[in-house]
């Protein structure tokens, strides 16, 4: 790989491989450990791809660090998504909006931009292949079209739902007729759903 030491080749590809089997990255520790480096011979390790830019690490968390990049252009490289509470895809659920995890995705099914993650409490969105417990990645930005799934905050409440805009007012429209649509004149979009993950039994 071009730009790395061996050495530096060697954690990376570690790191990736630690990603992709645990679905959470390795701590510098671990990464010590594994290598029988110090601790402080790990962290400079991590610092150097991190200046490179194959990496980026988010200071005060011990699982923190996210692949950015694959020199070869590998599509199976991981990128890490901050995981932020839950959405209501019923009625219109607070959001605790504190970091909760990571999880990890393709980074080639990422685009551009930043992106958050949500886990999906109720059926409301279940006509449209969104079910409970489903974890939805989500595009950060502040505007939608008419027909976009959105994220969007109403009364201090997080809720994915059909976003459509009317004379007057928002249309929030579930997709479950059990569901009546949100109307509203005070929302805020938070984002635009990018794709969704699930696990299976």
């Amino acid at each position: 790989m071009k730009g790395l030491t061996l050495r530096q080749r060697e954690v990376f590809d570690f790191i990736r491989a630690f990603i992709h089997k645990n679905r959470y990255p390795p701590t510098i520790r671990e990464i010590a450990m594994n290598f029988r480096f110090s601790v402080k011979g790990g962290y400079d390790h991590v610092k150097a791809l991190e200046k490179k830019g194959y990496i980026r690490c988010h200071e005060n968390r011990s699982r923190a660090i996210e692949v950015l990049r694959d020199a070869e252009g590998d599509p199976e490289a991981l990128a890490s998504v901050p995981l932020l509470g839950n959405v209501a895809a019923g009625r219109p659920l607070f959001a605790e909006e504190n970091l909760q995890g990571h999880v990890q995705v393709p980074a080639s099914s990422l685009g551009s931009g930043a992106h958050f993650a949500l886990a999906v409490k109720g059926d409301s969105m279940q006509d449209a292949g969104i079910m409970d417990g489903d974890i939805v990645v989500v595009a950060h930005q502040n505007t939608a079209d008419n027909g976009d799934i959105v994220v969007a905050m109403v009364d201090d409440a997080v809720t994915l739902k059909r976003f459509f805009v009317e004379k007057n007012r928002v249309k929030l429209k579930a997709e479950n007729p059990r569901y009546p649509p949100i109307f509203t004149q005070n929302v805020r979009i938070l984002g635009k759903l990018a794709f969704l993950m699930r696990s299976y039994p």
